[in-house]
């Protein structure tokens, strides 16, 4: 663990280890009990969180953003061949992300929020497993891969529905040994792509996108501003498992560190966020969340 001497009194956590290198795994836990113990804390998560439910993440050692490039919205909208390639490959990695169940980190991160330690849930995750963890109040940042919505009548419609529709048009498709992306998609042959077909709007013939913010294009205003509230209401931002290292996420914890409020970041690994924060703990999430419930709710 790493601590920084912000803004945010004596709960900003322990000092570090000898000679400045990392205090040992229990002054992490000690901080990061600390600070929930003050309650009124709103959490930021990424996509560690949801590694250990078999979700890759971005950035990390084996991150996809080594291998791969993810679909952009100016891709998307240019061209059919585009939405050919984004939908070819996001209906075989739908069937792994619809069958992802929440892991230990999110089950802990309900029982926190249950147990009134947590004021709110912001995630940018677009896999739903927070909501599936019983956490329907999460504020999904970059929205959901489980909602279709179309660019041309503004319909929203259910993931569950198109699949059923992909699949009448295009059959189940396997690809052997396929490697997941956080978006939902999958690496395929371009025969595969080209052959693929795409379904309109049911209800215009308009073009039907996932209801998820790509890469290169922005977040309703409206909801950052309610993601702003909830971080000024809040007494402290707990980031999981998130490098920061777009703006989207990182704005929020930079607003915090401004204002005062601590932060704690667990991740493992460095973020862009490390050095407005009061504590950073790379430790595993799933484990070091589950132990920190049961620290704070038994009696």
């Amino acid at each position: 663990m790493h601590v920084h001497r912000t803004p945010g009194g004596p709960e900003s956590g322990p000092t570090n280890g000898p000679e400045g290198g990392p205090a040992p795994e229990g002054a992490g836990l000690a901080a990061l009990e600390r600070l929930l113990a003050g309650r009124d804390v709103t959490v930021l998560s990424g996509a560690g969180l949801s590694t250990e439910s078999g979700i890759p993440d971005y950035r990390g050692a084996t991150g996809s953003l080594r291998r791969h490039t993810p679909m952009t919205y100016q891709e998307f909208t240019a061209s059919e061949q585009g939405r050919r390639r984004y939908w070819a490959r996001s209906h075989v990695g739908w069937q792994a992300i619809a069958r992802a169940e929440p892991n230990a980190g999110h089950r802990a991160v309900e029982g926190l929020r249950r147990a009134g330690y947590l004021s709110a849930v912001i995630t940018q995750n677009v896999d739903g497993l927070h909501r599936a963890a019983g956490t329907v109040g999460a504020v999904e940042l970059h929205g959901g891969l489980d909602r279709v919505v179309c660019l041309d009548c503004g319909r929203s419609s259910s993931r569950a529905d198109l699949d059923r529709r992909l699949r009448a048009l295009n059959g189940t498709l396997f690809v052997p040994r396929a490697a997941l992306n956080p978006d939902g998609d999958v690496q395929l042959p371009g025969a595969v792509v080209d052959a693929f077909r795409i379904a309109p709007c049911e209800a215009c013939g308009g073009v039907l996108k996932p209801d998820v913010v790509f890469f290169g294009e922005s977040v309703p205003k409206p909801r950052v501003q309610h993601c702003y509230d909830l971080v000024d209401a809040a007494r402290a931002l707990l980031v999981l498992g998130s490098s920061l290292t777009v703006m989207s996420g990182l704005r929020f914890v930079r607003h915090a560190a401004r204002a005062g409020k601590p932060v704690a970041i667990v991740n493992q690994g460095a973020t862009r966020g490390d050095a407005y924060a009061t504590a950073t703990v790379p430790l595993p999430l799933g484990a070091t969340l589950t132990t920190l419930l049961e620290r704070l709710t038994t009696p």
